[in-house]
């Protein structure tokens, strides 16, 4: 009898696969299965009819698990569906953030020191190089700006960067700039940069709006960045050129780079992607030093952050941020050129 089970359960394994036409019996002697099917038909003559049956009903139940077997190695239908539903929500996707809260406070306190010392050992060595600020002309100061600027922007990317080594490799999404793919529908950063841009000069528009129509007035701005450069807009070409530089290249890289880049890829550990892109816009707003623009501040930061979550690419927010500032540049020096006081039309805007 246990001759008898033993063979029929030999046959039903065997049987299995000699009956599919998908497989030979070359490929499972590359195995070590050697089938000789010829000698396990003769068994089958030896069986009594019970024995038949019960062989038929082990073929039955033991033929799944083989083309179980032979067809895995694909995903489960959950899985993904899953894919499937995070690739229509990139921007709920987190990311895989290496570092821990302690990197995060500490690498924000060295990024906010690298930016106050490299202005005041500037500041210091001006007059050690021989320098009188109210001598210089209007292009020597923005040169002098331009200067400032590229010296702190990289000061704080060697502390980002610096930080980023020692934990080497990175995640592929983290600190990313691509060129490649500009266009595509759902990474595309050239056309996440111009979707962003333009739902962010609507939804400002709209926030300025509604401020002004519950503030009742305009606020002063005699503390806000731009005012201060108001001189240098239009004066000449290569003060052009410098604010053009300061604004539209290097600010954007660095500012993108550590208020997404940095920030508010770490929050995405702790608190889920659309919270970190508040936290990141308001952190953004803040930083400006201009509590009148906030709302409108913090528009453009959610605005810059939903674009970055959906490429993933950090090109998309510095494109959006660089055509921003650098549209204001050109438009505030035509208005310029053009005659009208700048700084009043500011006031009323």
């Amino acid at each position: 009898m246990v001759y008898a089970l033993f063979t029929s359960l030999a046959q039903s394994s065997f049987s299995s696969f000699s009956d599919s036409p998908k497989l030979s019996s070359s490929k499972y002697q590359s195995h070590g299965l050697f089938l000789n099917v010829n000698a396990h038909k003769s068994f089958n003559a030896k069986f009594s009819p019970r024995q038949s049956t019960q062989l038929t009903r082990l073929r039955n139940v033991r033929r799944s698990p083989y083309i179980c077997f032979f067809n895995g190695g694909g995903k489960p239908k959950g899985d993904l569906q899953e894919t499937e539903t995070g690739a229509q929500w990139q921007i709920l996707k987190r990311w895989e953030v290496p570092w821990e809260w302690q990197t995060v406070s500490l690498t924000s306190l060295a990024c906010g020191l690298s930016f106050v010392l490299t202005g005041l050992v500037e500041t210091a060595a001006i007059p050690y190089l021989g320098l009188r600020v109210q001598d210089l002309s209007i292009d020597e100061k923005a040169e002098i700006l331009f200067l400032d600027q590229t010296i702190t922007t990289a000061a704080v990317l060697a502390v980002l960067y610096t930080v980023a080594s020692t934990f080497q490799p990175l995640p592929q999404d983290v600190y990313r700039y691509d060129l490649k793919d500009p266009f595509s529908l759902q990474k595309g950063w050239l056309l996440w940069a111009g979707i962003g841009l333009a739902g962010a000069i609507v939804a400002i528009a709209v926030t300025g709006a509604a401020a002004s129509l519950f503030r009742g007035e305009s606020p002063e701005r005699e503390k806000d960045a731009l005012v201060s450069l108001l001189p240098l807009i239009g004066s000449s070409s290569v003060s052009t050129a410098c604010l053009l530089g300061i604004t539209g290249v290097l600010a954007p890289i660095l500012e993108e780079t550590v208020f997404r880049g940095f920030f508010m890829v770490s929050m995405t550990k702790w608190v889920p992607t659309p919270v970190a892109i508040g936290i990141s816009a308001a952190i953004f707003a803040l930083a400006h030093l201009t509590p009148g623009e906030f709302p409108q501040l913090f528009v453009l930061g959610s605005a810059l952050g939903l674009s970055y979550a959906q490429t993933r690419n950090l090109l998309t927010p510095i494109t959006i941020h660089a055509l921003w500032n650098s549209g204001v540049i050109l438009l505030l020096t035509f208005l310029q050129l053009q005659g009208y006081d700048i700084k009043e039309l500011l006031q009323t805007t």
